[in-house]
């Protein structure tokens, strides 16, 4: 089994969700994974992770990809321990944000948050890439 992997350290302000799609399009394109409908969900999901991470996960914020024969998953980790919730109707009604982890978990086959180093690694595997 082939397994690739890239890891980027990124910026704490607000350009940090382009320079994670660039980096992340990019790294794509090296790994031949290229169809136009699945590469925008991928950056749809790494722009909400690292949007979440900048705005609320505070310390260092690190894009990490894997790819290995089937799946493909994106992470990003931050130095805040709080870990995120889907929103319930109230919240969403209550409050202008909270939706980016409900996009997530709409755009993912499956999602998680895990503890790292003092901090957290909120992930997000992706439906598998469409064959060439």
């Amino acid at each position: 089994m082939s397994l690739l992997t890239a890891h980027f350290d990124l910026p704490i302000s607000d350009g940090a969700p382009a320079i994670a799609r660039r980096a992340m399009v990019s790294t794509f394109a090296g790994w031949g994974l290229t169809d136009d409908d699945w590469v925008d969900r991928a950056m749809l999901a790494v722009t909400e992770l690292v949007t979440n991470a900048v705005r609320y996960g505070g310390g260092r914020v690190v894009l990490a990809l894997l790819s290995d024969e089937r799946h493909v998953t994106i992470s990003v980790a931050d130095g805040s321990a709080v870990v995120p919730r889907l929103p319930t109707d109230a919240d969403t009604i209550d409050r202008d944000s909270g939706r980016g982890i409900a996009i997530i978990a709409a755009l993912a086959e499956q999602w998680g948050v895990e503890d790292h180093e003092g901090g957290k690694r909120v992930w997000v595997q992706l439906p598998p890439h469409p064959p060439a």
